[in-house]
């Protein structure tokens, strides 16, 4: 099934919420102009989380206050103007809290501060960076009920990933003088924050970090609650990798700028009793702590042979330095945490890829009048692709299902495997329309959330010769008949998502030698290379071109002329041809 963009947006995968975050620390981190970058930041929050007003406040230290500093659709005189203490309407309480505040209607709340009328519900998110506010992301809406849970935490993601960055920008307007060290530390961001490979990115920070700071060691450690430890993840000395001990939470100097938050600069090791000697020689050392969404993520740290080596300066560009730092190696943690994970993901999906191909029709099944072929292949490993041929009551007629999950992968397989099911369960005594509603009804009982599927049902009959048809959403199936297509229109909403349908029923009085085609989206919907989709005439014209062949070639050769139509375009989603023909 295809993906509305709306949903897709709300990154179902890790992976992709993973890709997503690292472009806003890309983006937000190119450049140090701070008008730029808020400008940058009100697009990138407008891709994911509508609204009407935008505004970006920046709190000031001195006057205690959030002002306006980037906006969307407030008045020019209340740019100008406004000034919020902390505390004072929804945005100054968000700021005090340092907590978003999500408020629904802003007419039943006091605090509501009314800069537009028109103006129904805020979402106002603190913006904070190494333990101090930044400033508050808000959005506003004209509706009422505008903005929900989803919408909170994106927009707290965001507002942790820029705040760093706006920081970095204002810190680069008061400190003039530090007009080389940040154009290095922007260009050093921005290769960061495109090194994934968590191993490649310390070597890189190692080497980014001599070239502003020259050590004599270097040491990046890990915070790990669960065994109460620094763990010691990289470290050279004299430009070459070597091994150290983890050190328990609490205990030497990185333990101290762990517990405090804040770099630990000593100037002699000898004469300070938490120095814990991991590299001879030391005499002086600086760690600095690696904050990410407030919470301690690890600890880099730099040591020296001479005695009060390390500077003031030192240390505002090593902590500078640290914010991005703390970002990219997170992410490139949690990129290698999802590598691990995928591939135990993926013997798992390899395993139930073989129980699906067990379930799902292996080969042809006999069914009397007809002859059938069968083309199947998952977008990943497993399919959403949902069919299957069922006995029924009345003497040799099969009940013929052709659904599609929501979705791809595990989940859709699941749901797929539940519905097939389903179909065993109640498909015997029941016509096509009335399975249709029932197998609606049952779903809907163990609703699960986001998941629904298209299915269409033909209950054939061979006495008759008749297909007798009910459709949930599926795309109706072709009938070649004396080389001509006859479409049929039969229409209904899939299942899983409303209460009280009723389905109709189609009859289609077949005749020998008719070939009936039944696709699922995944095959008319696939794009190529320029994004143009394959498309219901192009099924036609391969139906018309091998109509005479045998049902399986048939199938073959619609699939066949799916991969020549997309050439280097991947697979978008799964595909399933299943072509039957009516026996004399």
């Amino acid at each position: 099934m295809t993906t509305p963009r709306r949903t897709a947006l709300r990154f179902r995968e890790r992976a992709e919420l993973l890709d997503f975050l690292l472009e806003v620390s890309r983006v937000s981190s190119e450049t140090l102009d701070l008008a730029e970058q808020l400008s940058t930041i009100a697009s990138i929050v407008k891709e994911v989380v509508p609204y009407d007003v935008f505004a970006i406040l920046l709190y000031s230290e001195r006057t205690h206050a959030l002002t306006i500093r980037h906006a969307i659709g407030h008045r020019e005189e209340v740019v100008r103007s406004l000034s919020i203490p902390l505390g004072e309407g929804i945005v100054g309480t968000a700021a005090a809290r340092r907590e978003p505040v999500l408020v629904e209607d802003v007419s039943q709340d006091p605090r509501y501060l009314n800069a537009l009328d028109a103006v129904r519900s805020e979402l106002a998110v603190p913006m904070t960076a190494r333990g101090k506010l930044v400033g508050v992301l808000d959005v506003q809406s004209t509706r009422v009920k505008a903005y929900g849970e989803q919408d909170r935490s994106m927009l707290s993601l965001i507002g942790s990933r820029v705040a760093s960055s706006i920081e970095n920008a204002r810190l680069y307007r008061r400190v003039d003088r530090q007009n080389r060290t940040l154009r290095t530390l922007a260009h050093l961001s921005r290769e960061f924050s495109a090194i994934l490979d968590l191993d490649e990115l310390l070597t890189k920070i190692a080497s980014a970090t001599r070239a502003l700071i020259p050590y004599d060691a270097f040491s990046v450690f890990l915070v790990d609650n669960e065994r109460s430890i620094l763990r010691n993840r990289f470290s050279v000395r004299y430009d070459k990798r070597v091994k150290i001990d983890n050190i328990p939470l609490g205990k030497g100097i990185t333990g101290a700028a762990v517990e405090s938050r804040e770099p630990v600069r000593v100037l002699d090791t000898g004469a300070d009793s938490r120095y814990i000697a991991s590299h001879p020689g030391i005499r002086s050392e600086l760690a600095v702590p690696l904050i990410v969404q407030d919470r301690v993520a690890g600890v880099l740290d730099v040591e020296s042979e001479r005695i009060s080596f390390f500077t003031e300066d030192h240390q505002r560009t090593l902590s500078l330095l640290a914010q991005q730092i703390a970002s990219s190696v997170e992410n490139a943690r949690l990129y290698e945490e999802v590598n691990q994970r995928e591939q135990r993901m993926d013997q798992d999906l390899k395993a139930a890829r073989k129980v699906q191909r067990i379930l799902l029709p292996r080969e042809d099944p006999e069914i009397q009048g007809l002859v059938t072929g069968i083309r199947n292949r998952p977008a990943r490993e497993i399919s959403g692709d949902v069919f299957g041929f069922f006995d029924h009551a009345e003497e040799g007629a099969c009940v013929i299902a052709f659904g599609d999950v929501s979705g791809k992968g595990a989940a859709a397989a699941l749901y797929g495997a539940l519905l097939s099911g389903l179909l065993r369960t109640l498909s015997r005594r029941r016509q096509p329309a009335e399975l249709i509603q029932k197998l609606n009804e049952t779903l809907l009982e163990r609703k699960v959330e986001a998941q629904y599927a298209t299915l269409l049902i033909a209950l054939w009959q061979p006495a008759s010769r008749h297909f007798l048809l009910s459709n949930a959403g599926s795309a109706p199936p072709l009938v070649l008949r004396k080389g001509e297509i006859l479409e049929t229109k039969i229409e209904g909403v899939p299942i899983g998502l409303l209460e009280g349908r009723e389905y109709d029923e189609v009859e289609i009085a077949s005749e020998p030698g008719d070939v009936l085609v039944l696709y699922s989206d995944g095959v008319d919907e696939q794009p190529n290379e320029k994004g143009d989709e394959f498309g219901r005439e192009r099924i036609m014209r391969v139906l018309k071109k091998q109509g005479t062949e045998a049902p399986q070639a048939i199938a073959d050769a619609i699939i066949a002329a799916v991969d020549k139509f997309r050439g280097s375009a991947q697979i978008f989603d799964d595909q399933t041809v299943v072509v039957m023909r009516v026996l004399a």
